[in-house]
C-alpha cells in the first residue's frame, strides 16, 4: 500500500513556472511542450502562455524555446478566415517594408540637405548674385552631384590632422632648427616619459566637432577673408585667402596646445600615499 502511495506520488504533474501540482487546481490544462524530463516536464498551458507573452514582447510571430533544453515551442494559431488573412497578411507586408521606407526617407532628407547646403556655400563663397548666375548656367544633373559632395569634401578635408604630423616632424627633428624652439617652446625638450595620446576619432566629441567645424569653415572662411584681405575684390579669392589664413593660424595654436598638454603628460607624477600619523 505505501509503495502504491509511493508511486503515485511521483507521477504529481508540477508546473515549473507557479509550481502549483495537479492536485491544486485539478481542471488546469496541462501541456509538456518540450523534451525536458522530471520536474520541468509538465506546465500549466495558461502559466506557458503568459510566459511565452513575456518573451515574445507582442512579436506574436517570434519563436520562443524552453530555457533548459533549448527546444522549439510548436505554437499553433486557429486558422483565419479569407478577410482576416488578408489582413494579417497586409500588416506583415507594411512591418516588414517601413525600415526600408523610413531608410529611404532619412537618406533623402540627407540629400536634400547635403545639397541645399552645398547651393548655400555656392552663394557664401562666391558671392550671392555670382553664385546664382553660376547654378543657373550649369547643368542640373551637375548640380545634383556637385553640390551634395561639397560637405562631404568638407568633412573629409576635417578629418585630416595635419597638425599631428606637422608636430610629429617638429619633435623629431627639433634640435636641428632651433628657431623652432623660440618660438614653440618645449618642442625640443627631453621628455622622461612618452605619454600615450588617445584616437581623437574615437570620441564621439571630437567626431562632432569634426562635423561642426566642416560645416561651419566655410563661413569662418569667408568672414576671415573679409576682415584679413578687404582688399581684394574677388568673393572667391578673398575667401580662399581667408581660408588659408584661418586653417595657418588655427593649426599654429593646436600645435603650440597640443605640445603644452604632451609636456603636462610627460611630466606628471604619483606621489606616495600619506601617512596618517598614528593616535
Amino acid at each position: 500500500m505505501c509503495f502504491r502511495q509511493a508511486k503515485q506520488h511521483s507521477f504529481t504533474e508540477s508546473c515549473w513556472v507557479c509550481f502549483a501540482t495537479d492536485e491544486d487546481d485539478r481542471t488546469a490544462e496541462w501541456v509538456r511542450p518540450c523534451r525536458c524530463r522530471g520536474s520541468t516536464k509538465w506546465v500549466h498551458q495558461a502559466c506557458l502562455q503568459r510566459w511565452v507573452d513575456e518573451k515574445q514582447r507582442g512579436n506574436s510571430t517570434a519563436r520562443v524555446a524552453c530555457p533548459q533544453c533549448n527546444a522549439e515551442y510548436l505554437i499553433v494559431f486557429p486558422k483565419l478566415g479569407p478577410v482576416v488573412y488578408v489582413l494579417d497578411l497586409a500588416d506583415r507586408l507594411i512591418s516588414k517594408a517601413c525600415p526600408f521606407a523610413a531608410a529611404g526617407i532619412m537618406v533623402g532628407s540627407i540629400y536634400w540637405t547635403a545639397v541645399t547646403y552645398g547651393a548655400v556655400t555656392v552663394m557664401q563663397v562666391v558671392g550671392h548674385k555670382e553664385g546664382l548666375d553660376v547654378m543657373e548656367r550649369a547643368d542640373p544633373l551637375f548640380l545634383l552631384i556637385g553640390l551634395p559632395t561639397i560637405p562631404v569634401m568638407l568633412i573629409l578635408g576635417k578629418m585630416i590632422r595635419w597638425e599631428d604630423y606637422v608636430l610629429r616632424l617638429w619633435r623629431k627633428y627639433s634640435n636641428k632648427l632651433q628657431i623652432l624652439n623660440s618660438i614653440f617652446p618645449g618642442i625640443g625638450c627631453p621628455v622622461p616619459r612618452i605619454p600615450a595620446e588617445a584616437n581623437p576619432l574615437a570620441d564621439h566629441v571630437s567626431a562632432t566637432r569634426i562635423l561642426c567645424g566642416a560645416l561651419v569653415f566655410p563661413t569662418i572662411a569667408t568672414i576671415v577673408g573679409k576682415l584679413m584681405f578687404s582688399s581684394v575684390n574677388s568673393n572667391l579669392q578673398r575667401t580662399i585667402l581667408g581660408g588659408i589664413a584661418f586653417v595657418a593660424i588655427k593649426g599654429a595654436f593646436k600645435v603650440y596646445f597640443k605640445q603644452q598638454q604632451y609636456l603636462r603628460q610627460a611630466h606628471r607624477k604619483i606621489l606616495n600615499y600619506p601617512e596618517q600619523e598614528e593616535a
